[in-house]
């Protein structure tokens, strides 16, 4: 389970995620109610921590220095919350194969409620300055243009695919865990600023999955109850011999783990789909006769994590 931390360490968490599903529908077993609402309350704010990261990186890209140090104090916010709960800030090998580590600490989760309270008005603070900054605007509406063909074709995923207007997130349409009882939407690329799939759709995207996201951990927050933690599995756990694909979706696209077991207590084959990769293949095809400084831009907005690229 470490590894999977490391192959996209801004999201380690839906990493852990997308490898224990694997793992757990070779085992068949079941996962306590309460540490599904964890795991997605994590995943979720992970997913913002990720974004945020992302967003304040993107802007420094094309000029603008300022927003990253407001984006970077609110991720600091829910490193400290990640800290608490399972005492890392960058990998955090939390959620483990038939539910979490560990249980919230007292009050944690009133102090994710207070999180979200102080980090939803700070998107519209975001808004104001980069969003709907001029020089911002100039530099990334009609560029990197990635068409909803294009993207298909290249197996692209997450906002990528979502920023050219195609409206497909597993979480919705392929829910795992308990997505399907929370309320919540899909953010597309509209064209609003430029070109459909353009550098400033991808961006958009991301800052309106946030706000989706805060509405996904508000219900899990709110919906959890109490009880076990972790399905009782033996201390040394040998999976019955099959395969398993599963697929679940990152911050920056959609994951598969493929895993074949001989009945030992140690996967005989595992291979990934990263997302990642399949983003990064893409460049070329929508960089073809920008300026290079445009090119700076481009690569920003797919938001690749090499690490994920490499696997």
């Amino acid at each position: 389970m470490p590894y999977t931390d490391r192959k996209d360490y801004c999201a380690s968490i839906n990493e852990n995620f997308g490898c224990c599903l694997a793992v757990e529908k070779l085992l068949g077993c079941e996962i306590p109610e309460r540490a599904d609402y964890l795991r997605v309350i994590m995943a979720e704010l992970n997913r913002i921590a990720s974004h945020l990261l992302v967003t304040g990186v993107f802007g420094l890209d094309t000029g603008a220095f300022t927003p990253m140090l407001h984006t970077f104090r609110e991720r600091e916010r829910v490193l400290d919350l990640f800290e608490e709960i399972c005492g890392a800030r960058l990998t955090y090998h939390y959620i483990r194969i038939g539910g979490v580590s560990q249980d919230a600490p007292e009050g944690w989760l009133n102090r994710v409620r207070e999180f979200l309270d102080y980090f939803e008005p700070k998107i519209d603070e975001y808004n104001q300055l980069l969003s709907e900054n001029t020089i911002f605007i100039n530099r990334t509406a009609n560029i990197g243009v990635l068409t909803p063909e294009v993207a298909i074709n290249f197996g692209c995923s997450g906002p990528m695919l979502r920023g050219s207007g195609v409206k497909w997130d597993l979480r919705k349409n392929d829910p795992y865990s308990i997505y399907d009882r929370f309320d919540f939407d899909i953010p597309v690329g509209t064209g609003e600023k430029g070109a459909v799939g353009d550098c400033w759709d991808r961006y958009m995207v991301r800052i309106r999955e946030m706000v989706q996201s805060v509405r996904i951990i508000r219900q899990a927050v709110d919906g959890i109850t109490e009880g076990p933690i972790k399905a009782k599995l033996p201390r040394v756990l040998k999976v019955p011999q099959g395969e398993a694909y599963t697929r679940s979706e990152t911050p920056r696209g959609e994951v598969g783990f493929y895993i074949v077991s001989t009945g030992e207590d140690k996967a005989y084959r595992m291979r990934l789909r990263s997302p990642s990769f399949c983003n990064l293949s893409v460049l070329a095809e929508i960089s073809q006769g920008s300026m290079i400084a445009d090119l700076v831009c481009i690569l920003g907005s797919v938001d690749i994590i090499l690490g994920d690229v490499d696997r």
